[in-house]
C-alpha cells in the first residue's frame, strides 16, 4: 500500500537497474534505499487486515498519512507531521472505542484491532517514503519511533493535578500469536481504550484513568520503552496496573514477575531467552511483587470470570541446576524462569513496571501490579469470521470487568496524592 501524497516518484530496483545500465560507468554513490517492511507489515494485505479496517473506516488512515508526508518539505516538518497524525489516530480509537460521536462502518465499535492494523499502514508508508529532501537511516527511525508512541497514547497521559481525582494509570497491548489466527484481538488494548480519559467512581471518590498499550516485541522492551512511557508518569499516579490476556476462562493478579525471557516468538517472529536487560543489571533482582491489593480484588464481585490470586512460578532453587514449579512463590536465592504470568512480554511488562516503581522509592506507596485477563474467544465453529456475539459479548465483559478491578484496587488502597 502506498501512499497518493507523496511527491517523489519511486522507481523499483529493476527499473533502476535497467536505467544505470544506460549511463556512463562513472555514477554517483546511489542513496539510501528505504527500509523494507516489517514482519508485522507484511501482514496487512491478507484479507482480514484489510477487512478489519474497511469495516471499521479506518482504511483511510495510511493514505491520509501519506498525503501528509507527502506534504512536508522538511525533517522538522515532518516530525510535526507524524507527532499530529499519530495523536490522531489514538484519540479516533479511542473515541470509536468509547462510543462518542458517529461509528462508521459496521464493525462493533468496541474492537481494539483497527488501531492496531492502521498502526501498521502507516508505520509502513513511513518506512517506505522518499521525501525530497534529505533523510537519514537515524532521522527516519527516530520519525517512526514517534509514530509509535503518540499512536499508542504514551504521549498523550494526562493525569490530573489536585486532590479531586485518584490518578490511576493502565496498560495493554497490540494483538499477537497473529501468524496462529490473524483475527486474534487482544482484551487489554481494548481495555485500554475504553478507559483513557475515563473516571471511575469509587468508594474512595472519583478515579481518573489514563491509558497507553505497548507493542509486542521483545527488542523494543529492550532498548526501554516500558520504562521511558512510565517513568514520568509514577510517581503522579495514586495506582497503576499493566494489563494482558493470560488464560481461558479467568482473570489472575499475579502476586510475583520474574527477571526471565522464555524465548516465544514476538510479533516480529522473534525470540529471546535470558535475563530481563534492564538498566544497571549488577542490583536487578531476580523477582519484583504487586502491590495491588489482591485479596480484596479476589474477593469482590467484579463480574462473570473468577478472578484468582496466582502465586505460582517457576524458579531454579538455589544450589539448584534445574527448573521447579514453585505453586507458593519463588524461594531464597532462587533464580527465575516464569513469574506468575510466565515468562513472555506480560510476565516482562509487570516485571519492568513494578521494578521502576522500587527504583523510583515508590514501593511502600505505590499499588501496582499485572492483571491477566482471560482469552478473548470466538463463538464455537467461527473459523473464519472476523467478529460475532459471542465475541464482542466476551469483550465487553472483559472490559467491563477489568472496570471494576480498577475500581476496587482504587476503593482499598490510601490516598490521593502526588500530583
Amino acid at each position: 500500500m502506498t501512499g497518493t501524497g507523496v511527491r517523489i516518484v519511486r522507481i523499483s530496483g529493476l527499473a533502476l537497474a535497467l536505467v544505470s545500465g544506460l549511463a556512463v560507468p562513472a555514477v554517483a554513490a546511489a542513496d539510501p534505499v528505504a527500509p523494507a517492511a516489517t514482519v508485522e507489515e507484511q501482514r496487512l494485505d491478507r484479507a482480514v487486515p484489510q477487512e478489519i479496517l474497511r469495516r471499521s473506516g479506518f482504511d483511510s488512515v495510511a493514505p491520509a498519512f501519506a498525503r501528509a508526508l507527502g506534504r512536508a518539505d522538511s525533517c522538522a516538518e515532518a516530525r510535526r507531521a507524524v507527532a499530529r497524525q499519530g495523536s490522531a489516530l489514538w484519540q479516533r480509537a479511542v473515541t470509536r472505542v468509547q462510543g462518542r460521536g458517529p461509528v462508521p462502518g459496521d464493525l462493533p465499535r468496541d474492537d481494539d484491532r483497527p488501531l492496531y492494523w492502521a498502526r501498521l499502514g502507516m508505520t509502513r508508508e513511513l518506512r517506505a517514503w522518499e521525501p525530497g529532501f534529505d533523510l537519514t537511516d537515524r532521522q527516519r527511525t527516530a520519525l517512526i519511533e514517534s509514530l509509535e508512541r503518540t499512536s499508542r497514547g504514551q504521549e498523550d497521559i494526562r493525569l490530573p493535578r489536585g486532590d479531586r481525582y485518584r490518578r490511576v494509570l493502565v496498560t495493554g497491548f497490540d494483538p499477537f500469536t497473529l501468524d496462529r489466527d490473524i483475527r486474534i484481538a487482544n482484551p487489554s488494548g481494548a481495555s485500554a481504550l475504553a478507559l483513557d480519559g475515563t473516571v471511575i467512581e469509587t468508594a474512595a471518590g472519583p478515579a481518573r484513568v489514563e491509558t497507553a498499550v505497548f507493542p509486542v516485541r521483545w527488542d523494543d522492551f529492550a532498548a526501554g520503552e516500558v520504562e521511558r512511557a512510565l517513568r514520568p508518569y509514577l510517581p503522579k499516579a495514586d495506582l497503576f496496573t499493566t494489563v494482558s490476556q493470560g488464560r481461558v476462562g479467568r482473570f489472575d493478579v499475579e502476586r510475583t514477575n520474574g527477571a526471565w525471557r522464555g524465548g516465544f516468538a514476538d510479533n516480529e517472529n522473534v525470540s529471546r531467552t535470558g535475563l530481563v536487560p534492564v538498566p544497571a543489571p549488577a542490583t536487578q533482582p531476580q523477582w519484583t511483587t504487586t502491590t495491588l491489593p489482591y485479596r480484596e480484588i479476589v474477593a469482590a464481585d467484579t463480574g462473570r470470570f473468577p478472578v484468582y490470586d496466582n502465586t505460582s512460578v517457576t524458579e531454579i532453587p538455589a544450589g539448584g541446576t534445574e527448573p521447579v514449579v514453585s505453586p507458593d512463590g519463588p524461594t531464597p536465592g532462587s533464580a527465575a524462569r516464569a513469574g506468575g504470568g510466565g515468562d513472555y512480554l506480560s510476565n516482562e511488562i509487570a516485571y519492568r513496571a513494578t521494578l521502576l516503581r522500587d527504583r523510583l522509592g515508590l514501593r511502600g506507596r505505590l499499588p501496582g501490579g499485572h492483571v491477566h485477563t482471560p482469552v478473548l474467544q470466538f463463538a464455537d465453529g467461527n473459523t473464519t469470521e472476523v467478529t460475532d456475539a459471542e465475541f464482542v459479548r466476551n469483550r465487553r465483559d472483559i472490559v467491563a470487568q477489568v472496570r471494576a478491578i480498577v475500581g476496587v484496587a482504587v476503593s482499598t488502597t490510601s490516598g490521593p496524592g502526588r500530583g
